[in-house]
């Protein structure tokens, strides 16, 4: 469990590296992670000896969301002045992010040539 963790972590560290040492703005845990997808990619057995572990850690996913959960807590004062804004923001820009992925996806099969956008999830 410490090596897988420390593989982990190592990816997460080079990500952030590279990020921070070349200026991306990509975030270095997205390069960690697009790195440890490419070491799979290289090394299959690597994926099957990291699973068990992932999937606990995966199990146990909820428990991140706590600090966020106490965030929402300490601002409660913002969100009572500022909470329609809020959450005209937050209904807007997820309304926007669906529009952008049904875009995305009728583009794709007009570019890819599919005659029938209903048929792309029958492959």
């Amino acid at each position: 469990m410490i090596r897988v963790l420390l593989i982990l972590l190592g990816f997460q560290l080079a990500g952030e590296t590279a990020a921070r040492g070349v200026g991306l703005a990509v975030p270095g845990p997205v390069l960690g992670l697009a790195g440890l997808f490419c070491a799979f990619l290289l090394v299959p057995r690597l994926a099957s000896y990291m699973q068990d572990t992932v999937q606990g850690l995966l199990s146990h996913l909820s428990l991140l969301f706590v600090p966020a959960g106490v965030g929402v807590v300490a601002n409660l004062d913002v969100i009572a002045a500022h909470g329609l804004g809020l959450f005209v923001a937050l209904a807007g820009s997820t309304i926007l992010a669906i529009l952008a992925g049904v875009g995305a996806f009728l583009l794709v099969a007009r570019i890819t040539g599919s005659t029938d956008a209903g048929d792309a999830g029958d492959g």
